[in-house]
This record gives C-alpha cells, structure tokens and sequence, in this order.
C-alpha cells in the first residue's frame, strides 16, 4: 500500500508544481517593475521585501514547481543532470552550494550594493539573476523536484537550511541594530512616512520573517520525517534484508553458479 501511495504522489503533486512554478514568474517579474521597483528604490522595507522575493521565494517556487520537463531539451539535460547528482552525492557539492548561495546573498546586502541598485534601478536585473540562480542551486539541496532528488539525507537538509536561515537571521538583526542607517540610498522626511529606525526595523523583520516562512517548513518535515525513519521497526528488517541479499550475492559470485554441476573427473 505505501508503494502504491508513493507512486502516485508525484502525479497528484504535478498540477500544484506547475501553479507553483508560474506563480515564481509572476512575482519575478512583479518585482522588477513598476510599482514595486518604485517602491524599492523609495523606502528599505519595500527594498527588503524585493531581496526576499529575489533570494528566498522564487528560487524554492522554482524549484518546488520543478518546470524542468517543459522544453524537451532541457528534459533531456534535466534528466543526465539528476542521474550525475544520484552518482555524486558527497556533502562538499551539498556544501560547495550553500556556500555559493550564502555570499550572493550577503554581497547583495551590503551597503554598496544595495545604495547602488537604489540609484540604478537597471542594476535590480544583475541582483534578481544571481539571487535566482544561486538559491536554486541551494534549493535543490534541500527538496525534491522531480527529476531531480536533493543529494543529501534528511539530517544534512536540516542543517543546510538550518545555516541558510540563521545567516538571513544575522542579517536582519545586524541590520536592525544598527545604532545608524545602514543604507545611505534611501531619504526619510520627518512627519512623512516611516522614519529611518522604523524602515530599518519593519525592512529586518521582513527578511527574517520571509527566511522563517521558508526554511522552517524544509527543516521541520525532513526532521519529523527522519524521526520517523529512525523509529520504524519495519527499516531495520529492510536493511537486514537488503545486506544478506548482498552476502548472497557476493558468495555466488565468488563460488560461481551453484546450480552447475562440477565436472566428473575419471579414475
């Protein structure tokens, strides 16, 4: 019955992946136009919210929504790149794409970059493509999106996402506590809209809410579901099972077909 139910689930999941994937698109291209782009470049709560849809959002959409088999051709190289990621799956790829991810993301919040993209709005294309690329590189470390399997168990996801929040986390908080403004592109008007502490703030608890929303449901399915895994007796039969085929047939193999009858030798 479990095998039944795992068969289908990949069909069941299709048209929601798809809603998935289109809205990712939407909402890229939402944020790199007007108003949005407007928005972002007058006030940093609205900057923040952009770099979140950039960094955290449309990457797992992405990924999740797994659009891979749309275009036959990249079917094809979808399918040769799962197949490379199941023969390859050491932690250092795992953790060579975390680190990639993580210092895109933190150059993107660095007062120069941020001051820079504020005044030319044309550089939002350059930050919203390497955010993109880098977080579904980091993405698929962490959920399935068939064709392709994240490489690593379940423990090492958790802690992959584990890192990945805690760093937006340390941003938002060194940004919030900031004694004085962080980003020097954005003009507060006393009496008019936010103040400059108060944009500040609600633009950290935007990118920790934002990390929050996305990493916790990754770290706490994958523990819940490792837990299980750890708990059910039935796992430990499977690979008792699975361990005395293989001595099995290892002494085949080495003791060759038992099934053959030895030569008759003569006296």
């Amino acid at each position: 019955m479990t095998d039944g139910i795992a068969k289908r689930s990949p069909s069941s999941w299709r048209p929601a992946r798809r809603w998935c994937a289109g809205v990712a698109a939407l909402l890229l291209v939402a944020a790199l136009v007007p108003p949005v782009s407007v928005w972002a470049g007058r006030d940093e709560y609205a900057e923040a919210l952009r770099f979140s849809i950039f960094a955290i959002v449309v990457p797992a959409m992405i990924v999740i929504g797994a659009p891979w088999g749309l275009v036959g051709p990249l079917a094809r190289r979808t399918g040769a790149l799962a197949e490379g990621r199941r023969r390859h799956p050491e932690l250092v790829r795992s953790i060579a794409f975390l680190v990639a991810d993580l210092v895109v993301v933190v150059a993107w919040r660095t007062p120069t970059l941020v001051d820079a993209v504020s005044r030319r709005r044309w550089l939002a294309l350059g930050e919203a493509a390497s955010l993109v690329v880098a977080g579904v590189g980091l993405w698929l470390e962490l959920v399935e999106s068939p064709p392709m399997a994240p490489r690593s168990p379940r423990p090492r996801r958790v802690v992959l996402a584990a890192l990945a929040m805690w760093t937006l986390w340390t941003l938002a908080y060194i940004e919030a506590m900031a004694q004085s403004p962080w980003y020097q592109g954005f003009h507060h008007v006393a009496g008019t809209g936010l103040s400059a502490a108060s944009d500040r703030q609600v633009s950290a608890v935007v990118v920790w809410a934002m990390a929050a929303l996305a990493f916790m449901p990754v770290i706490f399915w994958n523990l819940v579901q490792w837990l299980r895994s750890e708990d059910d007796p039935d796992d430990e039969l499977y690979r008792l099972l699975r361990e005395e085929r293989r001595r099995s047939t290892g002494v085949l193999e080495s003791a060759g077909d038992p099934t053959t009858a030895p030569p008759e030798t003569s006296l």
